[in-house]
């Protein structure tokens, strides 16, 4: 009964092997962001949409920093909208995301309804 016990342990450790395999060749793409209020004055109802889902804060303080994490499916290009603080709607296009791509990406609101994006991202597409 031994080498009958030995082969079903060798079966077990060959499965979790394969297991192990499958699970470290799945890999998902991560952008670490970060979104900064720099326009002199609290914005609300910020939302960035990106490829596939959109994250957002109900509102941010000036000069305030928020950090989210997302995962990319897919490709397309990244929208940042919020209201400003005169009641304004503004909507900003930023650059093309793409799902081999991982990183950081920081977003700076300015006055006016411009932004700044800095990404570092590799693959640089």
């Amino acid at each position: 009964m031994s080498s009958r016990s030995g082969i079903h342990k060798a079966f077990l450790v060959a499965i979790l092997l394969s297991a192990l395999a499958l699970a470290a060749g799945c890999h998902s793409y991560h952008i670490e962001t970060t979104v900064e209020n720099r326009t002199g004055a609290a914005i609300q109802l910020l939302e960035v949409d990106y490829p596939s889902a959109s994250f957002g804060a109900d509102s941010l303080a000036a000069g305030a920093v928020f950090h989210y994490r997302i995962q990319l499916r897919g490709s397309g290009p990244l929208k940042v909208q919020y209201t400003a603080g005169e009641g304004h709607p503004v909507q900003i296009d930023g650059p093309t995301l793409s799902e081999p791509q991982q990183g950081g990406l920081q977003i700076v609101l300015l006055p006016g309804g411009n932004a700044e994006f800095h990404p570092q991202l590799t693959p640089n597409l």
